[in-house]
């Protein structure tokens, strides 16, 4: 015979008058958490009373009900309820629906309210965003969301940016397959088929941070910080049709350009419209580029206009703010510690006469008829215009070459014979924009790379080169005495090899090199820097354009202000540059390149050059992208060692190169081309940060060539290089 099943009974419910409910001494819950009781208050205001209380009777001494009931497990409600009682929004009789458990229940009142809390399963985050989802759908704004479930408007927009997801990464999130944090940062970019790429690279790969996948979904946007996107403005952008990407889980500071190539139409648009402000000047030509290279003003002649006249608003300015600035001074001059509000305000005061007294230039008009500009962004997204450049065939016909029937044209002239029979040329502006920077000779094809230690693409290191000669010429114009020996050598070799000497009692001469092969930072570089501003400085002060006076002015000129201006004008000479060998004879020869580049090793020794301090860095841009995997790796392992490497060896060109960057920054590592030499010990081991092992010492210069005193110092081998021929 089957045996029945014994049926369960539950607990009555019944509505008790509100002012015969009291708190249970066994309510577990000691401790707040979650929600407050103001909130949960308000929430009982708004949509009544969810989830019922659990009372049990309470009995008097001889064991009788009082009519009274006792709450072990709903406590929080009953203090939210009895705050609605207080503020008389609730009246003190108002039925409260309860579960009543039997008095003699063998279950303890503790056990009720352990079991309440623990049995409960918290909502998973990914159904709050869906339910947040499901409300704002039927009609409810976020204010009004917010409002409801006691949060900011803000964590409303973000938990409906979560939802927002490709719905496969939501049902990996839901399985915990990804943390909150990693699901945040694919919000940053909407393409639900560009997030499900990313995380099929991420989740095979070793770096899953949360950083790494906001930089591979916005690697083909553009910073607001951009100098670019300065220049034209995040509002012209989105007036043009240009849409944004945003971070509303950390700050982005302004967000991504999800269009470089409208952004980039934008700033030649606007650089042309500049461009046509600058030509109702009446130059002859104007030129638009995103980037000037170093040097860019290389072969022209430079105006020297006058300084515009301040006007009477101006001058008044002027005197107004330095009386002000006087004042100051005079009356904190006392004291040991100038306030910090006072101190802001001089400061201000300094910036504004300079601006004021930073005075444009002013050309003669014949000048401008043939000279031009330079229409270009400077490093922070600001126009920079450069006015006052003279091109070698715009220069005036000399009197004598008329006379003589000489050909303008031929004699390098140009066609400024014409400026003053009424046809004046117009302005020519050549706009030139680097779209998405681009280094020349990009990256080798993966098919190509076999892993093999392969010799360094020629066009880098003609580039690594000329970031090297650069920054010996800075070195070389604030080292005089080494200037000198470098002068010295020169001139010795002049005189004791007499076989190359010809003409001239004096063949020594500065020829300044112009760097053909050169990175796009080049220009902004520190160095680049430095030598422009000594450049202005002894340019301000040299008497040019009358002999007479100038060499007066050398002549009383003390002895180290002499041999400074030795060193900067020998520093202009300075060729480290490596060339492809010619085998015909036009150019370079092979023995003339290896003697270079010895020379070039002699003066890095002298200056104690260090390319590290001078600024290089090895960036995607600048080597890590231009060589194969197998270097890229050579690089991390001698900066970091083979454990290292060996984490990165599994990645694709552009990934590698970009952990490369970031693991290499601050290391001091450096290429071949620009590691010294003479740091390299003697039994092949590195003595200096960055300086690899496999260098050698070369010098194709024998000691009979030169006197014994200037060949002490020189390397013993020949110099070798590592370009690809």
């Amino acid at each position: 015979m089957t045996k029945a099943v014994q049926k369960i009974t539950l607990s009555p419910s019944r509505d008790i008058p509100f002012d015969k409910l009291m708190l249970s001494q066994s309510n577990v819950r000691r401790i707040k958490a979650g929600v407050s009781v103001e909130e949960l208050a308000e929430d009982i205001a708004r949509r009544g009373l969810l989830q019922s209380l659990s009372v049990r009777p309470v009995l008097g001494d001889d064991g009788t009900e009082t009519g009274k009931f006792e709450i072990p497990a709903g406590g929080r409600r009953f203090q939210a309820l009895a705050l609605l009682v207080k503020r008389k929004r609730l009246a003190k009789t108002t039925p409260i629906p309860c579960i009543v458990r039997d008095a003699g229940s063998a279950i303890l009142a503790e056990d009720d309210s352990l079991a309440e809390n623990l049995q409960r399963v918290a909502l998973h985050p990914l159904d709050q965003f869906r339910a947040f989802v499901s409300l704002h759908d039927k009609g409810q704004t976020d204010a009004e969301i917010a409002a409801a479930f006691f949060v900011t408007p803000q964590i409303v927009k973000q938990r409906l940016k979560l939802a927002s997801v490709a719905p496969a990464l939501l049902e990996v999130y839901a399985e915990d397959g990804m943390t909150l944090e990693q699901l945040m940062a694919f919000t940053v970019n909407p393409d639900h088929a560009r997030q499900v790429q990313v995380w099929d690279v991420i989740n095979s790969s070793w770096n899953k941070e949360p950083f790494q996948i906001r930089r591979m979904l916005t690697e083909t946007s553009v910073r607001v910080s951009d100098r670019r996107a300065v220049f034209v403005g995040v509002e012209a952008y989105e007036a043009a049709g240009g849409t944004m990407l945003h971070d509303l889980f950390q700050g982005d500071d302004g967000g991504w350009l999800e269009d470089p190539a409208l952004l980039d139409r934008l700033v030649t648009e606007k650089l042309q419209a500049e461009a046509e402000t600058v030509a109702v000047e009446g130059w002859k030509w104007i030129e638009l580029a995103l980037d000037l290279p170093y040097g860019y003003s290389h072969g022209l002649r430079s105006l020297s206009g006058d300084p515009a006249p301040m006007t009477d608003d101006e001058g008044a300015a002027h005197t107004k703010l330095l009386a002000e600035y006087r004042a100051l001074e005079d009356e904190y001059a006392g004291q040991d510690e100038i306030p910090d509000a006072i101190d802001t305000r001089l400061g201000v005061l300094e910036a504004e006469m300079e601006k004021i007294e930073t005075r444009p230039l002013i050309y003669h008009p014949s000048e401008i008829g043939r000279a031009g500009a330079f229409v270009t962004l400077d490093r922070y997204g600001a126009l920079a215009v450069y006015r006052g450049y003279v091109r070698p065939e715009d220069e005036p016909v000399e009197e004598a070459a008329v006379q003589d029937g000489a050909d303008p044209a031929l004699a390098g002239q140009g066609d400024d014979c014409d400026l003053g029979d009424g046809h004046a040329s117009a302005a020519h502006v050549g706009t030139i924009i680097m779209s998405g920077g681009q280094p020349i000779g990009g990256d080798l094809p993966e098919d190509e790379d076999d892993g093999a230690l392969k010799p360094l693409p020629e066009r880098l290191v003609m580039e690594l080169t000329a970031h090297r000669t650069l920054a010996l010429r800075e070195a070389i114009g604030r080292s005089p005495d080494v200037a000198l020996t470098l002068l010295l050598l020169k001139l010795v070799t002049d005189t004791f090899r007499t076989s190359g000497a010809s003409g001239s009692c004096l063949e020594a001469s500065v020829r300044q090199v112009y760097m053909s092969a050169q990175a796009s930072d080049l220009k902004d570089s520190v160095v680049a820097k430095l030598v422009d501003e000594r450049h202005a400085e002894w340019e301000a002060d040299l008497p040019l354009g009358d002999d007479a006076a100038l060499w007066d002015y050398l002549t009383v000129l003390d002895q180290g202000s002499r041999l400074a201006l030795l060193a900067h004008c020998l520093s202009f000479g300075v060729n480290a540059l490596y060339e492809k060998v010619n085998p015909y004879g036009a150019g370079i020869s092979a023995g003339g390149l290896t003697r270079r580049m010895a020379h070039s090793d002699l003066m890095a020794r002298a200056v104690d050059l260090d390319m590290v301090e001078a600024g290089w860095e090895p960036t995607v841009d600048t080597y890590l992208n231009r060589v194969p995997k197998a270097r890229i790796l050579e690089a991390v392992r001698e900066a970091k060692g083979e454990g290292t490497a060996q984490l990165l060896d599994h990645l694709k060109k552009g990934e590698m190169a970009s952990e490369a960057e970031r693991l290499l920054k601050g290391s001091g590592w450096l290429p071949e081309v620009l590691r010294r030499v003479d740091l390299v010990a003697l039994d092949g081991e590195d003595c200096a940060e960055g300086q690899g092992a496999d260098a050698e010492v070369a010098d194709s210069v024998s000691e009979a060539d030169l006197p014994a005193f200037l060949t002490d110092d020189l390397p013993a081998e020949g110099a070798s290089m590592l370009a690809a021929e």
